[in-house]
């Protein structure tokens, strides 16, 4: 499998070999979108609607990559979205991507359905820690994991307010996905046939959700559906007083994942937070959203000079990266692109994934003729 993951030169490729080893469930709980998944798709096309436009004879031997986001320096500027349940995806999840986020100096976020804890990251991570809070109906679970974030020294929370209901993922009824995943006559044979995945599954550490177990059962002990989850855990009258109140528990970087419009990031922006990551939630909300890189202009125009922008969403390659730092980001994020590589190889399936969008970065850096990502701007950017 090692050997495998080094023949793999882009996110397609990590995809397919993502395939061949996982449950058709969990890979398709990684692989699909809401609806009709048009979404899904727009968030990697509309790059392809934007051309970079490059400059020769600058002298591009060295080149700077360093961004300074959510009040911490990192060397380059792309990192690891938050994202749920890794380790049903590889048994080494959330400690592998942080790994591979400290050797490159960028964040690395664990998500309240995590499947390591906050105190593990804390305590054998090095580098800038994101949380990603779902705020549940449970108070008093919204509580621990602030705290524990306060406790442990984490950099900044983003808190997640795409998802007052779940998102309609077909592909999730069509599969049966659950958390923990339930054993089914359709599902059994597409276990037995990726042995490597169900033996690392069943007699390596048992899976659980660290920052929920002790306030609620689903999705440990009890299994549910991601969309299930959402409808009934979180809190659907969450609103811009809630976020407020976190800040005034938190006090440090606080970041909005999933702002897609002027309005609301005006409003981010009023009630303290220092970021928004302009996102749809990879496509698995509302369907027929506009992707981020579509919205990216209009939102940095309004609060770029206010606000770290980070763009979330579709990025498979180094030059979607220098596509949103053109119009404004400070950043940008990924999930899918990541947690392929992870599922592929584990560890050295992320390395390999991160190495080459560091590489890609560079070299399009060069390519453009930008020494560093602040000579990247709208004047090196023309749409189709």
């Amino acid at each position: 499998m090692v050997n495998k993951v080094y023949k793999c030169h882009n996110t397609k490729d990590f995809r397919a070999l993502a395939k061949k080893r996982l449950p058709y469930p969990i890979f398709h709980y990684i692989d699909g979108g809401s609806d009709d998944e048009s979404t899904l798709l727009r968030n990697t096309q509309a790059f392809e609607k934007c051309d970079l436009v490059p400059n020769v004879l600058r002298g591009v031997e060295a080149i700077d990559t360093t961004v300074s986001v959510m009040g911490s320096t990192i060397n380059l500027p792309f990192f690891f979205s938050p994202t749920a349940l890794q380790r049903l995806f590889h048994h080494q999840g959330e400690r592998a991507v942080a790994q591979v986020a400290e050797k490159f100096g960028t964040f690395f976020g664990i998500s309240s359905l995590g499947t390591v804890s906050i105190e593990e990251i804390a305590k054998n991570y090095g580098g800038p820690k994101m949380f990603q809070l779902y705020v549940h109906k449970d108070q008093g679970l919204n509580n621990s994991m602030i705290e524990k974030c306060i406790e442990n020294d984490f950099d900044a929370i983003a808190v997640t307010v795409d998802t007052i209901v779940g998102g309609n993922r077909e592909r999730d009824y069509r599969t049966g996905f659950t958390s923990p995943p339930k054993l089914t006559l359709k599902s059994m044979s597409s276990f037995a046939l990726h042995p490597g995945w169900t033996l690392n599954y069943l007699f390596r550490e048992k899976f659980e959700l660290p920052q929920l177990q002790d306030h609620i059962k689903q999705g440990t002990d009890v299994t549910i559906s991601v969309g299930e989850y959402f409808n009934s855990m979180l809190d659907q009258n969450m609103n811009w007083g809630t976020i407020e109140s976190i800040q005034k528990q938190w006090n440090k970087q606080l970041c909005l994942k999933g702002i897609m419009s002027v309005e609301d990031a005006k409003r981010a922006v009023d009630v303290g937070a220092t970021a928004i990551m302009v996102s749809n939630h990879g496509g698995r909300q509302l369907d027929g959203s506009r992707s981020p890189f579509d919205q990216l202009s209009e939102i940095v125009d309004a609060v770029g000079d206010k606000i770290d922008v980070i763009c979330d969403g579709g990025i498979r390659r180094g030059t979607h990266v220098l596509k949103a730092l053109s119009l404004g980001a400070k950043a940008c994020s990924g999930g899918r692109m990541y947690l392929y590589a992870l599922a592929a190889s584990g560890q050295s399936g992320v390395d390999r994934a991160m190495t080459l969008m560091h590489e890609e970065i560079i070299r399009g850096m060069k390519l453009m003729g930008c020494r560093n990502v602040n000579e990247l701007g709208r004047h090196n950017v023309r749409y189709k």
